[in-house]
């Protein structure tokens, strides 16, 4: 079943690729999604900064999402002939770094517009991976703050 949000993204992300087709760098993407995005109307956060953790300590360096959109879908873009299972991690970790459930990797790459839809279940982590969720909501939370 289909969530409206992410489905109102994935609709942008197909008007984009139908207009622009393949063949750009991923930024070209980034700035038409951003633009069908207010045209839209969908609330958004451009190359949003996650805190990264190391033993329970926030490290200095980020990971930085391509947008979060509705303040809980993150939205990864790529621009590759094909995904690999590298690109999939990299948005999981996204979601482990944002404590949210729900992201979009986007593939303006190919031919046809590749998503996929990931889902983190947090209720089927072990409990010393959730103490460590809420240390990066929390964390997370003062990043926005810094940003």
């Amino acid at each position: 079943m289909r969530d409206k949000e992410t489905y109102t993204i994935i609709g942008a992300a197909m008007t984009v690729h139908r207009e622009l087709g393949c063949g750009f760098l991923e930024a070209v993407y980034q700035d038409a999604l951003e633009n069908e995005f207010q045209h839209l109307f969908i609330p958004y956060k451009r190359e949003a900064k996650l805190p990264v953790f190391y033993r329970g300590k926030q490290l200095n360096s980020y990971y930085q999402a391509d947008f979060i959109c509705f303040n809980s879908v993150i939205v990864e873009l790529k621009a590759l002939q094909l995904l690999s299972g590298t690109e999939e991690a990299q948005v999981i970790n996204y979601l482990k770094a944002a404590n949210l459930h729900r992201a979009l990797l986007l593939n303006f790459g190919s031919r046809s517009l590749q998503y996929k839809r990931l889902v983190l279940d947090y209720n089927q982590m072990g409990a010393d991976e959730k103490t460590q969720k809420n240390n990066l909501r929390e964390s997370a939370q003062s990043a926005d703050k810094k940003v």
